[in-house]
């Protein structure tokens, strides 16, 4: 029974806590509930009066309705103010009859002019996360913000950017939709409630701000006249604010609205994660171009008496680098050797980056062993050891030197592809070298190859990636060792950097569009010298490298 009493005690509150005068009736026509609305147009209505006693028109009006289920016309006067009533059927039989007091016409037309408002409302949320969230870019995250703040909810408006303790920076609407941008050395704390909202607090009542404190820094250059009232609202982002909105108007009849307040708040929402999106990426963006700027390839170009070309493309558009890498060591000492890597590891994406920019930092320190191309490896192989073994990786690396005018090579391998070397004639060779992968187990062995390339000559290193892209008419047929060697015959006597993109081309034409591995060139060449004789036919000419 007190369970009974308890639920009847509450939906008895829930009815008297409804905004709208509603008068709740039973079958009998005896009043059972009412709100504090309805009490104030039915004075005389209390929960247990008769409908009859209060209003004999809205006690027929109930009769009919039980009986018929229609309404009739449940239309009256309260102390001469018309009034109508809209009945509703309530599961436990009683009804609930709505009165609207006064013109009702009016009341409709208020009632749509309400709804409407809230519809354009809801569109222009839906239409500002659309627009905030199509861009990662931080800066154009807040011009947008305060060119549909200036152009919904204000006549001007302004993001200020989290305080950094040094500058102010904000971004201002300017005229005819168009923004501004600038820092100020400037105190928040000089603007009531500016320093709350960018610490994230609640935001401070519009009417509490007094237009006047508003300081001439924060007010946009297009914004002529005085401020008439101001709102400040936070930028709540992910979990740290992601700066502050300042909404600035002409009018002075008043501050903001609660309405135009909390509509605000929900704009300001939408705009700080938003914003916040856009400053995460801005910061990973710039954490990742910063690692990415020691794992890129480097450029290759000419060094002393021989050239250097070389040609990466990863396996996914989208991705700078990869699995496959190659690096240079110039000789510290001008008889010394100049160290070039190649190298393959397992995997692909970020993970094979990584294990990539940790064997090129490990070569770079073992660089001064150049000549000890085993020791170099060995140690290589030490430091990628793991327990499980899944840290290998396949290297060649190629030693270069100078020696009785033609450029001398060393090669070694370690469970690479062995390079091939094409001659003035055309002839391919491939260097007889081979190795054991380096990180895969504890014990080491590779064998070294030498030669020496004459001018026109070309050595191309090269990862598995190129030989085993499948493409070709059918799509489905590897690039192949044989095609390989048939497109390097054709490259006798090219610069390095024709090697390299003739190479690079050929792939991209086999593979077109199609899922492929990571792919690495370097091309190794001694340049021809030619003799040119003078312009005029007659003078002594010159050689050019």
């Amino acid at each position: 029974m007190r369970d009974k009493a308890s639920i009847g005690d509450g939906i008895d509150a829930a009815w008297r806590s409804v905004p709208h005068p509603v008068v709740v009736a039973d079958a009998a026509g005896t009043i059972r509930a009412l709100s504090a609305a309805a009490q104030s147009v039915l004075p005389e209505a209390t929960p247990g009066a008769p409908l009859a006693d209060v209003a004999d028109w809205l006690a027929h009006a109930h009769e009919q309705f039980v009986r018929t289920a229609q309404p009739g016309d449940a239309a009256g006067t309260l102390d001469g103010t018309p009034v109508e009533a809209q009945p509703t059927a309530l599961p436990s039989g009683q009804v609930a009859w709505w009165l609207m007091v006064g013109d009702t016409e009016r009341f409709l037309q208020h009632a749509h002019d309400a709804l409407e408002r809230e519809r354009e409302r809801a569109t222009f949320l839906d239409d500002a996360s659309a627009v905030l969230m199509a861009s990662l870019n931080y800066d154009r995250c807040m011009e947008a913000t305060v060119q549909m703040v200036a152009r919904h909810l204000a006549d001007a408006a302004v993001v200020v950017a989290p305080d950094t303790g040094r500058e102010v920076h904000l971004v201002c609407s300017g005229s005819e939709g168009t923004t501004e941008q600038h820092s100020i050395a400037a105190d928040p704390a000089d603007v009531p409630g500016l320093s709350e909202a960018l610490r994230g607090f609640p935001p401070v009542p519009s009417r509490w701000i007094d237009p006047a404190l508003v300081p001439g820094w924060l007010i946009p250059r297009h914004f002529a006249g005085p401020v008439g009232s101001v709102l400040i609202t936070p930028l709540p982002g992910h979990g740290v604010p992601a700066g502050a909105l300042v909404l600035l108007r002409h009018t002075s009849h008043g501050a903001f609205t609660e309405g135009e307040e909390l509509f605000a708040r929900l704009f300001a929402a939408r705009a700080g994660a938003a914003l916040s999106a856009a400053r995460l990426y801005a910061e990973q963006a710039a954490i990742t171009r910063t690692l990415m700027r020691d794992l890129m390839p480097p450029q290759l170009e000419r060094l002393d008496d021989f050239e250097l070309a070389g040609g990466y493309r990863a396996s996914a558009d989208h991705e700078l680098v990869g699995g496959d890498f190659y690096d240079v060591h110039p000789a510290a000492t001008p008889d010394g050797e100049t160290l070039v890597v190649l190298g393959d590891v397992c995997g692909k994406g970020l993970e094979a980056a990584v294990l990539t920019g940790k064997i090129r930092n490990t070569l770079q320190a073992l660089a001064p062993l150049a000549d000890q191309h085993e020791s170099v490896l060995r140690l290589l192989n030490s430091a990628l050891l793991s327990p499980d073994n899944s840290r290998f990786a396949t290297v060649v690396l190629a030693s270069i030197s100078r020696r009785d005018g033609q450029v001398a090579l060393r090669l070694t391998c370690a469970g690479h592809p062995a390079p091939l070397i094409v001659r003035t004639d055309g002839t391919v060779e491939e260097a007889d070298t081979r190795g054991m992968l380096v990180g895969a187990l504890p014990q080491f062995r590779a064998r070294s190859f030498e030669t020496t390339l004459a001018p026109g000559e070309t050595c191309l290193l090269y990862t598995d990636g190129l030989t085993e892209a499948r493409g070709g008419p059918l799509g489905a047929e590897v690039f192949g060792d044989e095609r390989l060697e048939a497109a390097m015959a054709q490259c006798a006597g090219l610069p390095a950097e024709a090697v390299v993109e003739r190479m690079m081309m050929l792939a991209s034409e086999w593979v077109t569009d199609r899922e492929h591995d990571d792919m690495a060139v370097v091309a190794i060449t001694a340049p021809r010298r030619t003799h040119l004789s003078a312009v005029d036919g007659h003078t002594a000419g010159r050689y050019i490298a």
